[in-house]
């Protein structure tokens, strides 16, 4: 996998940093996306990988940004072998008839609209570098098989980013693109650190959940793009052992 080049969004933080790390690590060269400049430059100089970095503040909703991320990550690293779409964002707990449509449309717009840009991008540079093809991975989290209550926008952005990435696999095949997911249940990151805490369940009531070490999700992403193009892991789930999600509840 040395000289292999990846794109991550949402690479400032959590899941996104911890796997721009594993994949540096694996010898990749990686341009960082993020919309915090500061943490993807402290990203890149944790790593210690030098020019095998590229960090580019990223807005993955805006078009010309995403544009951008794609022209700058060809002229520092030539190519493009895997694209990590990681960035993603919630709305507040409320019920869904009480959610703002600007809400709505601020997470559709990252979720889903971002990842489909950067996929779009990925595809036009991967279809024709030498030798062409790569991969695409999308984090699309337990929430794209079952919902927490009050989460209507993130939910139904996770349910169609399964969608694309079934699209994506099928269209990229005379292009030797291959697409993946994965879904990934209580990571510990910044943003899950309250589920130790309680979360709300299906019947109304607060129980804390399991957690896992955020690492197994960047060594999975590490494995699946470790497979040749001629193999793909179309969907994987990497869970807390003992979160609620598999069972009646």
């Amino acid at each position: 996998m040395s000289g292999k080049v990846a794109i991550v969004t949402g690479a400032g933080t959590g899941i996104g940093k911890h796997t721009t790390l594993a994949l540096l690590q694996a010898g990749y060269r990686v341009a960082l996306a993020g919309r915090r400049q500061e943490l993807l430059d402290e990203v890149a100089a944790e790593s210690g990988a030098g020019e095998r970095t590229l960090a580019v503040r990223t807005d993955v909703a805006d078009q010309d940004s995403v544009a951008a991320l794609f022209a700058k990550t060809k002229e520092a690293f030539g190519r493009l072998d895997l694209l990590f779409n990681n960035a993603g964002t919630g709305a507040p707990p409320v019920p869904l008839e009480d959610l703002a449509l600007e809400q709505w449309q601020r997470v559709v717009n990252i979720n889903l609209t971002g990842s489909f840009l950067c996929t779009q991008h990925a595809i036009r540079l991967m279809k024709d570098q030498h030798p062409k093809g790569g991969r695409i991975i999308n984090n699309g989290s337990i929430s794209a098989h079952v919902p927490r209550p009050n989460s209507a926008p993130y939910t139904a952005t996770k349910h169609a980013l399964t969608g694309l990435t079934r699209s994506t696999f099928l269209d990229g095949r005379e292009h030797n693109i291959v697409c993946g997911q994965i879904d990934i249940g209580n990571a510990l990151t910044h943003m899950t650190s309250r589920m130790g805490r309680g979360m709300e369940q299906a019947d109304g009531s607060i129980k804390p959940e399991p957690t896992m070490d955020v690492e197994n999700v960047a060594q999975a992403v590490v494995y699946m793009d470790s497979l040749p193009l001629d193999a793909n892991v179309p969907f994987i789930t990497v869970m807390a052992s003992t979160m609620p999600f598999i069972g009646r509840g």
